[in-house]
């Protein structure tokens, strides 16, 4: 009996492997069926939906699989999850791609997504981010306070001198911003 359940379950098996022979797809071909594209309106709805990947491992695939409409906007967005995802040096290619008169505004989109970070007091995190920023709007004085924070934090005193000096050159305000860069300079001095 146990012979005849062995030689039915060997055939069940035999028959099996024939039919996924047979119907199998072409070698190097595949039966995945490619995810459907979906497309957004605007780039903040885009991040939206995307912020969620917007970490160390998974913005660059995230952002394949779904990329950002290519406007200004949307590049600017995709810009900042790669930005949050510490990889600025992707940040940056995706908004030197950009019009040399629209790469301002993205760099102002990828500050408004990281200044939460600065200011719950994360300025080590945030000052790559904020640097960036500089690079492409060279008086943005909060982005140049977090950016020389960060470089002081990090011990870069030369860079967090350059950066909190420029922030009190734009930045007039008597409060704890400008009372936090002249003590923090005057401890670089």
């Amino acid at each position: 009996m146990h012979r005849a359940l062995f030689l039915v379950g060997f055939g069940y098996l035999a028959i099996s492997g024939l039919w996924v022979l047979r119907h199998r797809a072409p070698h190097g071909a595949t039966t995945a069926q490619p995810a459907a594209q979906v497309h957004y309106s605007s780039g903040q709805e885009w991040f939206a939906a995307t912020k969620q990947y917007c970490n160390a491992v998974e913005a660059a695939l995230a952002q394949r699989n779904r990329p950002a409409p290519a406007t200004t906007e949307g590049q600017g967005y995709s810009a900042a999850c790669y930005a949050l995802g510490g990889k600025i040096d992707l940040a940056r290619a995706t908004i030197d791609r950009l019009p040399s008169g629209a790469r301002p505004a993205a760099a102002n989109i990828v500050f408004n997504v990281a200044h939460p970070v600065a200011d719950a007091g994360d300025d080590r995190s945030a000052g790559p981010i904020m640097a960036l920023v500089v690079g492409y709007i060279p008086d943005h004085y909060m982005a140049l306070y977090h950016a020389g924070m960060s470089e002081y934090a990090l011990d870069q005193p030369d860079l967090a001198r350059q950066h909190l000096e420029s922030f009190l050159t734009y930045y007039h305000q008597n409060d704890g911003w400008t009372r936090n860069a002249q003590d923090v300079l005057a401890r670089l001095r």
